[in-house]
């Protein structure tokens, strides 16, 4: 059998189990157990065996568990609460301005958390009820609710490039540092959108009434206090890691010391907020370590076989494709899978051929991990799969219906392609930051 038939033979086999609902990781590292044995016998056990030692002896990997934690205790303690409060006086005076604000506040659970489920979570059950007794146009909030929970798999620490940086084998540290430009830009956008959509259509977001905009200025900042204690943390976990003092773990460990201690300060560090915290920090972190495990084994079988260079063969030479034609078909290819599959099934399926093709093609692998993340992005509110659209359907009130939240990410997901073609186009949107703080 040669060895394009046994990669296919891989990749379909892989597929028929997702598709009976098996466990991401289980079908990808079973398939990959298996056709190491067909293909070298006994000694092909010797794979997922150094595949796991890697992943033990990978130091970068603490930070997984680490940030999880942070972003989980910041969101049980309610400290998230506060800084919905903060921006709901700031910005009411202004059309459309709570929902500009919850864009703002998404900004900043993003660099607490680094998931989409806990910006998702709090806007849905803060956020969404407060727009909609003010008056907010229901499709538009959904979409803003959607649309900022997910910038958490872009704006640092973010999870989902943690995931990739282990499979692609790429620094965590640059790769977060590459999102933080390409978030903060799809995060102006959907600000954009907003206000010029509010501005046309002044009904959709409305301001606050008169009584509740006269709010003395020393109540005003006295409010501004809010965000304090997560700026601060913010400030500690990144800031001192992009002026090198401290390490990329190192980091990590202090963003969860700090957020422990915000919870303390703030009175709200209850057993039962410790032990949530630490439930779903584990269930998280173990979910993530056995699929990079099982993407591992299945890379290393894949490689093996030498695919990759037989399907850049196939695109280049027999097809006479340039490599960026290669490369818009891939993020296409991503599309497609996105609204069947979930982001990290989408990574483990492709990475063993996508990131070695992307390498050989001559791109930069830290751009390409941006490029993926946004179209993740796009893939979490795209039918029928939609992770967010699930979330959304399960956290929203009765009156909003699933086809009101369909209807209300066609806007925003319009923006996030634009926001990927920027990207696309100009490199150094994703490359300036981490090339500027690693030259050091």
């Amino acid at each position: 059998m040669s060895y394009e038939l046994t990669a296919i033979l891989m990749f379909t086999g892989m597929m028929g189990l997702l598709l009976t609902g098996q466990r991401v990781f289980g079908a990808i590292g079973f398939i990959a157990v298996v056709f190491a044995l067909l293909l070298w016998g006994t000694g092909g056990s010797e794979i997922a065996f150094s595949a796991a030692m890697k992943l033990m002896k990978w130091y970068a990997l603490l930070t997984l568990p680490l940030f999880i934690y942070m972003g989980y205790m910041l969101s049980e303690s309610g400290i998230a609460d506060d800084l919905y409060k903060m921006f709901h006086v700031w910005f009411g005076p202004v059309r459309g301005g709570l929902a500009i604000g919850t864009i703002a506040l998404m900004v900043v659970i993003s660099a607490m958390n680094g998931l989409s489920v806990a910006g998702m979570a709090i806007g849905a059950t803060i956020a969404l009820p407060e727009l909609l007794r003010r008056g907010y146009d229901k499709i538009m909030v959904t979409g803003v609710i959607q649309a900022g929970s997910s910038l958490g798999i872009l704006v640092p620490p973010s999870v989902v490039l943690v995931l990739y940086a282990m499979i692609a084998r790429q620094p965590v540290g640059q790769l977060w540092l590459a999102g933080v430009f390409p978030g903060l830009l799809m995060a102006g956008l959907f600000i954009l959108y907003i206000a010029v959509r509010c501005w046309l259509q002044p009904n959709l977001g409305p301001v606050l009434p008169a009584e509740e905009r006269r709010i003395p200025m020393s109540e005003k900042i006295k409010l501004l206090s809010a965000g304090i204690l997560p700026f601060m943390i913010f400030f500690l976990m990144t800031g001192l890691f992009v002026m090198g003092v401290t390490s990329l773990v190192e980091s990590s460990a202090i963003g969860a010391v700090s957020a422990t201690a915000a919870a303390a300060i703030r009175g709200r560090l209850t057993f039962k907020v410790i032990h949530d915290t630490v439930r779903k920090t584990l269930s998280v972190s173990c979910m993530f370590m056995w699929i990079i495990l099982a993407a591992l084994c299945f890379g290393a079988v894949f490689d093996g076989l030498g695919a990759v260079r037989a399907i850049e063969g196939f695109f280049l030479d027999q097809l006479g494709l340039s490599p960026w034609e290669v490369l818009i078909l891939m993020q296409l290819s991503y599309l497609i899978m996105g609204m069947f599959l979930d982001d990290t099934a989408m990574l483990v399926i492709v990475a063993p051929l996508y990131v070695p093709l992307v390498k050989l093609l001559g791109f930069d692998l830290i751009w390409y991990g941006v490029l993926y993340t946004i179209t993740c992005q796009i893939a979490y509110m795209t039918p029928p799969f939609g992770y967010n659209l699930f979330l959304m359907r399960a956290m929203a009130p009765p009156e909003i219906g699933l086809g009101d939240i369909y209807r209300s990410i066609v806007p925003f997901v319009a923006v996030m392609v634009f926001a990927l073609i920027i990207v696309m186009a100009f490199p150094q949107i994703a490359l300036w930051l981490p090339q500027h703080v690693y030259s050091r």
